[in-house]
């Protein structure tokens, strides 16, 4: 397998051993970007929402300042940048009203990143612990998840209700690696190491704040803006088999 390693040609990483296949003690995910590519959809119930009122942002502006934001911390952005005030009300009537949008377009149905589904598959099955760290809503992701039949893999959901700040902050990542500690007792501690994956610099500034080590998929940037990672792949398909080396 060909994986490039970020910052240098050679990084220390931990596994259990399986035969000769080598895979790591817990696996947190990333939500869009990781498994789905909904940022399309985000972008465009953003719109639907911000251009009416003059605050509307191109595609390039929401990959280069919104990509990573949780809804709130979105909305708080755009409201920023635009010079506008918001209450506390008026902030969650926006997010349940963008809400509102994704969850219609999402019931037409959403396609998974590819090796995604088979590499949540093949790690439950070698009884690896698995979790979700996501800025997306939780109304947002269950329905996708039950789309495509992977919800029951993942012990835990950590989503935006979950955190006071949205990613870079690490309490997303912090919040799904004390739930696993704490659901897995006989197979992690404090010493293991615990993998995230992820798609944007915000998020694998997350994943590192909270500990982890990190591999980023190229499915939203360029592995040129994934250098803070520990490795960077350009497709799951890449781990398949155990080949996380």
């Amino acid at each position: 397998m060909v994986m490039q390693r970020a910052g240098s040609l050679h990084l220390p990483f931990a596994y259990e051993r399986t035969t000769t296949r080598m895979y790591p003690a817990a696996v947190i995910f990333d939500f869009d970007g990781v498994i789905v590519d909904t940022e399309p959809i985000h972008y465009q119930a953003f719109q639907k929402i911000l251009k009416p009122q003059g605050m509307g942002y191109s595609w390039q502006e929401y990959i280069d300042k919104y990509m990573g934001f949780d809804d709130r911390d979105a909305f708080r952005e755009a409201l920023h940048t635009a010079g506008k005030a918001v209450s506390q009300d008026t902030l969650q009537q926006l997010i349940n009203k963008k809400a509102a949008i994704f969850e219609e377009v999402i019931t037409q149905g959403v396609t998974p990143y590819p090796g995604v589904i088979e590499l949540i598959q093949e790690l439950a099955n070698q009884g690896i612990p698995l979790a979700i760290s996501s800025g997306a809503l939780r109304s947002d992701i269950i329905p996708i998840l039950e789309q495509l039949k992977i919800k029951d893999f993942f012990t835990h959901i950590v989503t935006a209700e979950d955190v006071p700040q949205s990613k870079p902050d690490p309490a997303s990542y912090i919040g799904a690696r004390e739930k696993l500690l704490y659901s897995y007792p006989y197979k992690l501690d404090s010493g293991s190491i615990i993998y995230a994956i992820e798609d944007t610099p915000a998020g694998i500034q997350s994943a590192k704040g909270a500990g982890l080590k990190v591999i980023a998929v190229a499915n939203s940037y360029p592995a040129t803006k994934l250098r803070q990672a520990d490795s960077i792949v350009h497709s799951l398909t890449q781990l398949s088999g155990g080949n996380w080396m």
